[in-house]
């Protein structure tokens, strides 16, 4: 069973709206002291998608406010069309009325029909007000007529702002993330042939998030779902699972759950790169399959503090984080790592 935590993983870009590379000097796999290697890139395009997905969000909100409009400017102009017709009617009736009531005989006819000079003028009276009904009537008619035109042309204006505006924000969309899948792979690939070789890059560095905002422990990733738990079943290394297994995307940021020391770096076996960190009482947490590490062998680490960046080293079908909980810095003395962080305030 898979739970969602926080927001959708689709958006995992607002985790890093700050962060800000600057790596090590350049050592064999290509990194810079300016942070122009992959790893800095990644992070520029997770800033750049969290601007994006602001601008998103924002334009959506936006967009559905326009829609609003516009919708109620078609129910405007449905209404000004039953208005129209309705006078039309109106004007049909009354020229029917006057056409009964003689309105159409010259002056001179109605001189000689008339019985006398108050019946005369009693019809040259209902003639006038008929003339005047007629006058307004299709005064009325061609205001309205010029209102739904107008109110038309407004309408059809505020459709077309609207898709043209969720196109550019669906096409701004897909350009960051053809940019991020192409830099994930190749911070992938770059951590791969580390773990072939057995190697581990040099620790490239974060700005980190304000600690004054972290708590005593927190989840190893800020936005995730989760998928394999402590003990489920599976073929090949899946059998009898572990740890906790945190689903995220390539190059996320990957945090110590709290205060404690590095006692390992790896990159290479079944767990392709990975951190054990020491913390009081004696437990241990391990972090899995990384593509990337931002810490170095005997360094302490602050709860909350990126230590890495997610992939899908060693024995991985997809990416991930695997976290464990032990008892010591060694396979095989793990417990369930989702209790042991609910007794530490942090449910996930």
């Amino acid at each position: 069973m898979r739970s969602l935590r926080r927001h959708p993983l689709l958006v995992p870009a607002l985790l890093c709206a700050l962060v800000v590379f600057v790596t090590r000097p350049a050592d064999a796999e290509g990194e810079s002291g300016d942070g122009s290697g992959i790893s800095g890139e990644v992070a520029r395009l997770y800033e750049d998608a969290s601007v994006a997905a602001q601008q998103y969000d924002a334009g959506r909100k936006e967009a559905d406010v326009q829609r609003a409009r516009a919708q109620r400017l078609d129910l405007l102009l449905a209404r000004e069309r039953q208005d129209i017709a309705v006078l039309h009617d109106d004007l049909g009736r009354i020229a029917r009325t006057q056409y009964r009531q003689g309105g159409d005989l010259p002056y001179t006819a109605q001189l000689l029909l008339a019985d006398s000079p108050e019946d005369l003028m009693r019809g040259q009276r209902a003639v006038w007000q008929a003339d005047l009904a007629v006058n307004n009537a299709v005064a009325k008619s061609r205001r309205a007529e010029a209102r739904l035109a107008a109110d038309e042309s407004q309408a059809a204006s505020r459709w077309q702002a609207l898709e043209k505006r969720s196109g550019e924000l669906a096409e701004m969309k897909r350009t960051i993330a053809a940019k991020l899948d192409e830099a994930r792979s190749t911070l992938q690939g770059r951590a791969d042939a580390s773990v072939a070789a057995g190697s581990c890059r040099g620790a490239v560095r974060l700005d980190q998030p304000n600690p004054g905002s972290t708590r005593a422990w927190v989840a190893p990733v800020e936005t995730y779902e989760l998928s394999a738990g402590f003990g489920s079943g599976g073929e090949r290394w899946a059998h009898r699972h572990t740890g906790q297994d945190f689903a995220v995307p390539i190059g996320t940021p990957v945090r110590a759950v709290g205060a404690g020391r590095v006692v390992k770096v790896s990159c290479g076996g079944a767990f392709g790169i990975e951190i054990v960190i020491q913390h009081a009482g004696g437990y241990y947490t391990q972090y899995a399959h990384l593509a990337a590490v931002t810490v170095d062998q005997g360094e302490r680490v602050t709860p909350g503090q990126w230590i890495g960046q997610s992939g899908t080293t060693g024995n991985s079908t997809g990416p991930h984080l695997h976290f464990e909980v032990r008892v010591t810095p060694e396979l095989g003395s793990g417990v369930d790592p989702v209790p042991w962080l609910a007794e530490h305030g942090v449910v996930v």
